[in-house]
């Protein structure tokens, strides 16, 4: 697929929650290959939510959600598409549950009818890509927050994205932690979407921004 080509596009979304206003009040988005876009708004405003949709964990009431060319209704339709889009949670405890690094990195691979031995070579690139040699038999539950930030981000890559989708990827963690995420994420040379408060790391690795503003997108001058 050219870069120019959307892997998302997301036209006329409206969701809201049993009993409470709208949150998406006929949203639209476009992420082609060339796309490093940061997402800002106030808590509440509908961010996390527009990436839930985006990965199929939440449905809209009306729009359509459109992943790699394929309109996707249903959870057989992102099943198909779901491994192409690095998602990256909030917190990475959640993405996390295997005993060891190198089992949580090889699970998506593994589940995707990856062989162990392809397995354990998608591993040893992934933790190379991340500068987390030797760390394949560590006990994930043992790491620093910084440390499975990384580990989360490479349970990602190891499925082969064709875009990172990252949410408030800088959360609890320190000054170093930061720098480093950065220079993993410049370094990629994959389209990103990312959700942040924090505006000075958008700056370094995003060349956009928009703002959820009264459940629609707006450019942020």
């Amino acid at each position: 697929m050219p870069a120019s080509e959307p892997i998302i596009r997301l036209s006329g979304l409206r969701f809201a929650y049993p009993r409470r206003p709208e949150v998406l009040r006929g949203l639209d988005l476009v992420a082609d290959g060339e796309t490093r876009l940061g997402l800002v708004g106030a808590n509440g405003s509908g961010k996390t939510t527009l990436l839930s949709i985006v990965m199929g964990l939440v449905r809209p009431q009306a729009g359509t959600v459109e992943i790699l060319g394929r309109v996707c209704r249903g959870e057989a339709d992102f099943r198909e598409v779901r491994p192409r889009l690095g998602f990256v949670f909030q917190d990475a405890n959640d993405q996390l549950f295997c005993p060891t690094v190198a089992d949580d990195i090889a699970f998506g691979p593994l589940n995707l009818g990856k062989s162990r031995a392809e397995a354990a070579r998608i591993v040893g690139e992934v933790l190379g890509s991340l500068g987390l040699e030797g760390f394949g038999d560590r006990v994930t539950y043992d790491l620093s927050g910084g440390e499975k930030k990384l580990v989360a981000l490479g349970t990602a890559l190891a499925l082969e994205p064709r875009i990172l989708i990252l949410d408030e990827p800088t959360t609890f963690l320190d000054e170093r932690a930061v720098g480093r995420l950065e220079a993993i994420i410049g370094g990629l040379g994959l389209p990103v979407v990312i959700v942040s408060h924090d505006a000075a790391f958008l700056d370094r690795v995003t060349t956009s921004r928009l703002r959820m503003e009264d459940g629609r997108l707006v450019p942020v001058s």
